[in-house]
């Protein structure tokens, strides 16, 4: 299991809001089993006094060789704003672990004869 360290500010902590937490970085794991730690902050800024009050969502996510970071989502509901925040993480964790299997699509050079055969075809439909 990886270190999961939670950092509420500017608000009343909450046991359910925790535990959510924990259960959408546990399921982290699905996507790439090596993650090292996870650290969540959740505060209140003070910014958008004419807004309303936006929860900011920040997580650092430790990886080998790599920190994966979301910075600031916010929404007004905070469980939103964690729910959007994990949906970006786990893109990043997708493509992180696309790389590291060598998944990654890698576009072939066009040969010179390829290169030939299409300006020739263009000349065509140009002077046609």
């Amino acid at each position: 299991m990886m270190p999961i360290q939670i950092t509420i500010r500017d608000i009343p902590g909450s046991q359910a809001l925790e535990e959510h937490i924990r259960k959408k970085a546990e399921k982290l794991t699905q996507f790439y089993q090596q993650i090292q730690s996870c650290h969540v902050v959740i505060d209140l800024p003070q910014k958008h006094k004419h807004q309303g009050k936006l929860f900011s969502v920040h997580i650092d996510l430790g990886v080998p060789g790599k920190e994966l970071v979301v910075d600031s989502k916010e929404n007004e509901d905070v469980y939103i704003a964690v729910r959007d925040a994990f949906n970006a993480l786990k893109r990043q964790i997708g493509d992180y672990a696309h790389r590291r299997r060598g998944d990654v699509k890698s576009h072939s050079k066009m040969t010179q004869e390829k290169r030939e055969n299409l300006l020739i075809e263009i000349e065509d439909t140009i002077i046609h």
